[in-house]
Order: C-alpha cells, then sequence, then structure tokens
C-alpha cells in the first residue's frame, strides 16, 4: 500500500470545480472529530505549574501526544486558511499554508519513528516539549530550543518515501517537492516584493489591505486549498494506521477517495 505521503506527490488539482461550504464543513468537521478520538487514545493532559502559572500540559511527552498537538494545530489552520480566503486575504492564506506544510511534514516523520524512534526523533521531541520560559521573566529565561533543521525531516521523509512498496517516488524528487513548497510560501512568511505586489491593483491602482474581492490567480488559490484539505484527509489516515486503528485508518482512506472523487461527480 502507498502511504499517505506518497500518494499525495500524485494527486492533481481539480479543474473548474467550485467547491461548496457544506463540502469544507462535512471534511473539517469530520477531521475534528479524529482528533477529539484520537486524543482519547494517549494519556491527558495533566494542569500543572509552569513557572507562576498553572496550565495543561502533557506530562508524558510522548510522540504519540505530540502528532495529536500538531493534528489539533492543523485542524484550525485549515479553518483560518478557509476564512482568510473568503475574505480575500491571499497573503494571509500563503503564510498558514506553509504552517500546514510544516505540520504534515511533522506528522509524517513522528509517524513514520513510532516503535523505532531514532535521535533524530528524540532531539525533535526534546524540542517541541521545551517550555517558552524557564523563569519569572523572558529576559530571565535561559531557554534556547534548538530545532531540528527542516532540511533534516525532510530528509528523513525522502528516504522513507523510497522504500514504500508500489511507491515511484525517489528521495530527490519527494525532497523537492516540499523544498519547493517551503520556497514559494516562504515569500509570504518573509514578505517578498513579487508576493506583496499581489496585493497593488484596482482602479486607482493602490495596496488592498483588508482583503481583495478579486485575487490574482484567485481559483488557483481556491483549488490549491482544496488540495490542502484532500491532504489533510489522507495525513489523517496515515496517523490511524501508525496508531494501529487499522478499521479507522480504512475508513478515513475511503473519505479520502470520496472527497477526491467530488471533483468529477459534485459532492454528494
Amino acid at each position: 500500500m502507498r502511504s499517505g505521503f506518497a500518494r499525495n506527490l500524485a494527486v492533481t488539482l481539480p479543474v473548474g470545480f467550485d467547491v461548496p461550504d457544506e463540502l469544507y464543513d462535512q471534511a473539517i468537521g469530520y477531521l475534528e472529530g479524529i482528533v477529539h478520538a484520537l486524543a482519547k487514545r494517549v494519556p491527558a493532559p495533566r494542569l500543572v505549574q509552569v513557572v507562576d502559572l498553572r496550565l495543561f500540559r502533557y506530562t508524558e511527552r510522548t510522540a504519540e501526544q505530540a502528532i495529536v498537538q500538531k493534528l489539533a494545530r492543523h485542524v484550525s489552520a485549515l479553518r483560518a486558511a478557509r476564512l482568510l480566503l473568503h475574505h480575500g486575504f491571499a497573503q494571509e492564506v500563503g503564510m498558514l499554508q506553509r504552517v500546514l506544510d510544516e505540520t504534515e511534514q511533522d506528522v509524517f516523520f513522528l509517524t513514520n519513528g513510532l516503535g523505532d524512534p531514532t535521535d533524530l526523533h528524540r532531539e525533535f521531541l526534546d524540542a517541541f516539549y521545551e517550555e517558552e520560559f524557564d523563569a519569572d521573566t523572558a529576559l530571565a529565561s535561559t531557554q534556547r530550543r534548538k530545532m531540528v533543521p527542516r532540511r533534516k525531516i525532510r530528509a528523513y521523509i525522502a528516504r522513507h518515501v523510497s522504500g514504500v512498496p508500489g511507491s515511484n517516488a525517489n528521495p530527490s524528487f519527494a525532497t523537492e517537492v516540499y523544498r519547493t513548497s517551503d520556497s514559494f510560501h516562504s515569500g509570504y512568511v518573509h514578505g517578498a516584493s513579487p508576493h506583496l505586489m499581489a496585493m497593488f491593483g484596482g482602479d486607482p491602482p493602490r495596496f488592498h489591505m483588508n482583503g481583495m474581492s478579486e485575487m490574482p490567480d484567485e481559483r488557483s488559490h481556491r483549488q490549491m486549498f482544496w488540495h490542502y484539505v484532500l491532504r489533510s484527509i489522507l495525513l489523517f489516515s496515515t496517523v490511524a494506521y501508525a496508531f494501529g486503528d487499522m478499521t479507522g485508518g480504512a475508513k478515513i482512506r475511503a473519505y479520502a477517495d470520496w472527497f477526491e472523487g467530488s471533483k468529477h461527480r459534485g459532492w454528494r
């Protein structure tokens, strides 16, 4: 069976399909329900003392708990991107697509380390669970989170994809897909001029800072969001399999097939 990631690389964008709000409501709501179900499969967060506050934390700090948190962030980012897209904030949608890309990479990286973690996985989790502040004030804190370089995560994913039976992806291709996506969306995150100038236009020409009713390449943005939702469903299927839920993984994969088929037959 091809992994969810390997299949993601082969999925094509829909052409000429305007996605109804009901389809996104259903799909994102479906993913939210899966997060709640997965959260019940790991030890629950506990209220602990963090400097001078009582906050919820996963005290066991497992990879499974990290995956649940990342998926919750993923669903929230999907909802936020959809709202921004609806109101014409393409720049901000591009930023969130970078978030979605990296969350997908992190989850895929962690799921494939379950049961046989590498030093890279342990380094990732140490940084992920490190508290932001370890003193009463931010300036007095000694925290220096050592993040795992993104290139190492991409390289790990690429090696895994190339070893999946039935996958025609090779390490260099998989790495290049994510590197290209990261580079493109960096223009939105860091404010590169070609990306920022997409805010300029109209009659008379000016910067639009309250959303744009007619975005440049609007259809492309909307089709790309459909693609991100489909990729998310596939990602959740991969996680269910990794958690040992074969039945749940198969159901989510079947839902992904149904969602993808909506571009050809309408969604009902």
